[in-house]
């Protein structure tokens, strides 16, 4: 990509999570760096920062993008939403709007340059929700087309990309590629929501729209696909907290073994506390003073700091619901284990002879065991086990 994301990431430089401020409440901004993630997605709506044609003030994202500074967090923003000023506030139809929204798109990326950013043309175009007043590819397309086309000729270093649509709309990324954007795109987003399935389903839809990317792409350029945006509710069907928690853990590390540069957890605080509403419970966090930690942030936690500086080397041969993923740095190995499967799943880990500590995906509990000739005997379960060579665990 250009200049935001490397090929292999280390942890926990491809994590990230969804945001719904620009001033942070007291000790928000504190709490969110305790997750470890490197990354927060946030909409730089066009209606707040034009608010008369052709004038733009970004003062209210400076606020957001200083703490980010302050914390070493780096934004992905979404260019979205129409504007009063334009089309009647609808999605950007006519040419006049279309232009307008390019201009302010460029504007905004330039008031950032040299950050590191990522830029997000809209937020999933593909549900009439966002895409008002009706879903229709051939206007996002001309919408894209014009944006992405100013976008690199005025800023070619600067990372673009799109259409972060929910879910797999194969359809409609086909008519964004057909379309040519890919020529000006350096990643193409998806939602890969699964509603209560595992998070290792979505490697279909990732290898089809990989499939998909390769067959549009520019020859010799190289385009991944980013996770950006993918939750799961805390009260949602049969899912609990601990559920939760336990599909964050799996989720991350399924997308770092399929090479996704980039995942960004929605979301980061709950939005409210009625117990009966999905949209309320996908947070890290729970609302309230000091944003109490649900179990999913422990997770987030445990993850990034046991994994911090490896990056993702292989998956090792296992049955096809295991998971045994082998993370490295600087010559030494670390493993994340786990089974997707109902039942427990007893193995050998192939490791070298030696001691071992083995953490939960928790980061709370921990035993020893070691390792023969035949590997390091371990019980999978649905949650993630994390392996460390005593010998080289601080």
């Amino acid at each position: 990509m250009a200049g935001s994301l490397p090929d292999a990431p280390r942890v926990p430089d491809s994590l990230g999570v969804n945001i719904h401020f620009i001033h942070p409440a007291p000790r928000e901004m504190e709490r969110l760096s305790e997750l470890g993630v490197r990354w927060i997605r946030m909409d730089m709506i066009w209606q707040n920062t034009e608010t008369a044609k052709g004038v733009y003030d970004f003062s209210a994202y400076d606020v957001l993008t200083a703490n980010l500074d302050r914390y070493g967090i780096k934004a992905m923003f979404i260019l979205d939403y129409g504007n009063s000023l334009y089309d009647g506030g609808l999605a950007p139809h006519s040419e006049e709007a279309r232009k307008a929204f390019a201009r302010w798109a460029v504007a905004a990326a330039s008031h950032y340059r040299g950050k590191g950013y990522i830029w997000e043309i809209w937020n999933e175009p593909n549900l009439d929700d966002f895409w008002k007043p009706k879903s229709n590819p051939k206007s996002y397309v001309a919408l894209a087309l014009e944006t992405s086309k100013a976008f690199k000729e005025r800023l070619p270093d600067e990372t673009l990309i799109g259409p972060a649509i929910s879910h797999f709309d194969l359809d409609f990324l086909k008519k964004c590629f057909q379309a040519g954007l890919l020529e000006y795109w350096d990643g193409v987003s998806v939602h890969p929501y699964r509603a209560f399935l595992n998070p290792e389903t979505a490697g279909t839809g990732y290898r089809r729209a990989a499939s998909l990317i390769a067959r549009y792409a520019p020859s010799g350029k190289k385009i991944p696909l980013l996770s950006g945006e993918w939750g799961y509710s805390s009260v949602q069907f049969w899912l609990n907290q601990e559920k939760q928690a336990k599909f964050l853990a799996r989720q991350w590390l399924f997308n770092l073994s399929e090479g996704i540069p980039l995942s960004i957890w929605y979301d980061w605080t709950d939005d409210g506390d009625d117990p009966r509403a999905n949209e309320h419970h996908f947070g890290l966090a729970a609302r309230g003073l000091d944003f109490p930690a649900k179990p999913a942030f422990l997770a987030a936690q445990a993850l990034t700091s046991l994994l911090r500086g490896y990056r993702f080397a292989a998956r090792l041969p296992s049955q096809n619901r295991d998971y045994l993923l082998a993370f490295e740095r600087d010559g030494e190995s670390r493993w994340a284990v786990w089974t997707s499967s109902p039942k427990l799943s007893r193995i050998f880990l192939a490791v070298p002879a030696g001691e071992y500590e083995v953490w939960d995906y928790l980061g709370k509990e921990k035993f020893e065991r070691s390792a023969g000739s035949h590997g390091l005997p371990l019980t999978l379960r649905d949650q993630p086990q994390y392996i460390i060579k005593r010998a080289a665990h601080p």
